[in-house]
């Protein structure tokens, strides 16, 4: 067996519970960590190696001190150079103690920082693949949480703990071999409290766990609360409705938490740490007391009794360093189960084995609904219990939203969809863009399903432009580059001309590279869409969907966006959704949602002249007052 798996064993064996399946879920939980660990072999076989030779050194000086006693016992006038030698040996040691404890603290930092990285790029990587239903269900604060707590909580194991488990064991192994070849008797009844240590370790380190996992929560609700209300909208929020007093005072009783997790935490590894210390005393006692009376008698010489009065503190001192690692390995574990079960919800949008790209992108684009039925999916789905604040998230699905809905948007043609709110016509772009995917029927781009295309080709053949166009705390630059990293200035200028935006940003402290401030609340609202707008022109996708682009800008902003719009839309397949009729009067079709099924579709003027919904919705936005 290899030193990295007799390491792991003895972890897993620490940590043994009465509990079958608590056991099958930590040896599955170890094996997962093993996996992580394997990129890192090689150093972790190094780190291990040292570890052995430490604790080696470690036994060998107390024998050493033993023979310089018995050498000064003696009287022999010339000892006087073996002592020398054996104190020159002992400074040897030392100084190799010292390099092999700083080669190991290098390896374990290393090792550790490397798991670090390994976990967040798991995790990070694994977030983004995730659906939308799980950002809009998820506290964000929570999921932060687990990138920087649980992670830094999960590399302890491996920087400080493991070491200490490997080296201790070869420690403990080696000091209880050499106190019973020196005297037996004494070893026995030195290992009479060996039980002390067993017991208490074994019911603290559940109660640890327990503390560990609930103070993460508390963790993850103050950072959901930060996050939340230290963004500019959640600050404005506050200060609108006057709550900065009840805001404190929800943060206080957060924090109060955390800090009574904190107290509990510390005072039960001191308590526990401190029983051990006690217990180590009294057997030291115990062999000066012993050992004293058997030299006395010339049963033992004064040599032996001081080395094993030395071996014994590096007998407890493995023995109280491993109880203690067995309650950092089940806090380590609590993080690495919290890791996890991120990593284990699946996303519910994948490519499939053997995607292609969207077929003829160059040439234009068709989109076709064809018989698409759909419903948001249930929260067991997406998302996880602890990352929502909840006892038990709700297995039940959604309402259906969409009902065999048929829709054709030829290429090249603009198709305008209108309804009241919630008829399902956000839903539409979301399908159309495969943020979600179907429950029956299909979305097709030139006739090939979006689920037979990879996520890659749909998301660079169909650009949206939503109602709130989200931007980066970012400059102008990063957040235009979004759409096309390798952008030139030229196009970047270019992109922003035909946006409307170009004066304005010449205009900026630093132009291109002007921050814009956290979802770019350093600019009005018709800035930051006519931003969005140019970061869609220079994507260049062949098919355009408008989600309420200009609901919420004054007549102003929308005529200045409405000019980049029109810009964005020339010779490009177009879905519009729009509340303000004016705006769509010009599209070749425009199509009624009512209730997720389609009520009517026609052309402006057929739709009026039928009296139907439409006619209905345009009397009501333009009837005098």
């Amino acid at each position: 067996m290899s030193m990295e798996s007799v390491a792991w064993d003895v972890m897993y064996k620490s940590m043994h519970t009465p509990d079958a399946q608590a056991r099958a879920d930590r040896r599955e939980t170890l094996r997962r960590i093993g996996d992580f660990a394997r990129p890192h072999r090689r150093r972790i076989l190094i780190f291990l190696a040292l570890s052995v030779l430490t604790a080696v050194l470690t036994v060998i000086t107390p024998l050493l001190a033993g023979r310089v006693v018995n050498l000064i016992s003696a009287a022999d006038p010339g000892a006087g150079r073996a002592i020398v030698g054996l104190a020159l040996l002992i400074a040897l040691i030392a100084v190799a103690e010292a390099a092999t404890s700083v080669g190991t603290r290098w390896l374990s930092a290393n090792i550790g920082e490397g798991l670090i990285l390994d976990l967040r790029r798991a995790v990070f990587d694994h977030v983004q693949r995730m659906p939308v239903a799980f950002f809009t269900r998820t506290r964000t604060g929570a999921l932060v949480s687990r990138l920087n707590n649980d992670v830094i909580g999960a590399q302890r194991a491996f920087s400080d703990t493991l070491s200490g488990v490997v080296s201790n064991v070869v420690t403990l192994v080696l000091t209880v071999g050499v106190m019973v070849a020196i005297s037996w008797q004494i070893t026995l009844l030195a290992l009479v409290l060996l039980p002390v240590f067993v017991v208490p370790a074994r019911r603290i380190g559940r109660r640890m766990a327990g503390l560990a996992r609930e103070g993460a929560e508390y963790d993850a609700r103050m950072s959901t609360q930060m996050t939340e209300r230290f963004s500019a909208p959640g600050a404005t929020l506050v200060k609108l409705f006057g709550r900065p007093d009840h805001e404190s005072a929800e943060f206080a009783r957060r924090a109060d938490a955390v800090r009574d997790i904190g107290i509990r935490q510390a005072m039960l590894q001191t308590y526990f740490y401190s029983a051990l210390m006690l217990v180590s005393a009294l057997a030291l006692a115990l062999v000066y007391g012993l050992g004293g009376a058997l030299a006395v008698a010339g049963q033992l010489s004064a040599g032996a009794v001081v080395s094993l009065a030395l071996l014994l503190t590096r007998m407890y001192a493995p023995l109280t360093a491993l109880a203690n690692a067995r309650v950092e390995i089940m806090s380590a574990l609590v993080s690495f189960e919290r890791v996890f079960e991120v990593l284990d919800l699946e996303p519910l949008i994948a490519d499939r084995p053997g995607a292609t790209a969207v077929p003829g992108a160059d040439r234009g684009v068709a989109v076709r609904f064809d018989d698409v039925s759909f419903a948001y999916p249930a929260a067991d789905k997406v998302s996880l219990a602890s990352l929502e604040e909840v006892a038990q998230l709700d297995s039940r699905g959604g309402a259906e939203v969409l009902h065999r809905v048929d829709l054709d948007v030829p290429a090249g043609s603009m198709v305008a969809l209108v309804g009241s709110s919630g008829a399902g016509k956000s839903t539409i772009a979301a399908l159309a863009t495969r943020l979600y995917d179907v429950d029956s029927g299909a979305v097709t781009l030139n006739g090939a399903d979006v689920r037979d295309l990879t996520a890659a080709s749909v998301h660079a053949t169909v650009g949206l432009v939503t109602q709130d166009g989200h931007l980066f705390h970012d400059t102008v630059r990063a957040n235009l580059a979004l759409a096309r990293p390798g952008a030139s200035d030229d196009e970047l200028w270019s992109a922003l001309e035909r946006a409307r935006l170009e004066q304005l940003v010449r205009a900026l402290p630093n132009g291109l590279d002007t921050v814009v401030g956290e979802r770019g609340y350093r600019l009005s609202g018709g800035e930051r869409q006519r931003l969005t707008i140019a970061r869609l022109l220079l994507a260049r996708p062949a098919v355009v969907i408008l989600d309420e682009a200009t609901a919420h800008l004054d007549s102003t902003s929308e005529a200045a966006v409405a000019e980049a719009l029109a810009e964005a839309l020339v010779g490009r397949t177009s879905l519009v959704i729009a509340h303000r009729l004016s705006t769509i009067r010009a599209a070749d079709q425009i199509v009624v949602l009512e209730d997720g099924r389609v009520a009517e579709r026609g052309d402006h003027h057929s739709l009026l002249e039928r009296g139907g919904r439409y006619a209905e919705l345009y009397r009501t936005q333009f009837a005098p007052a």
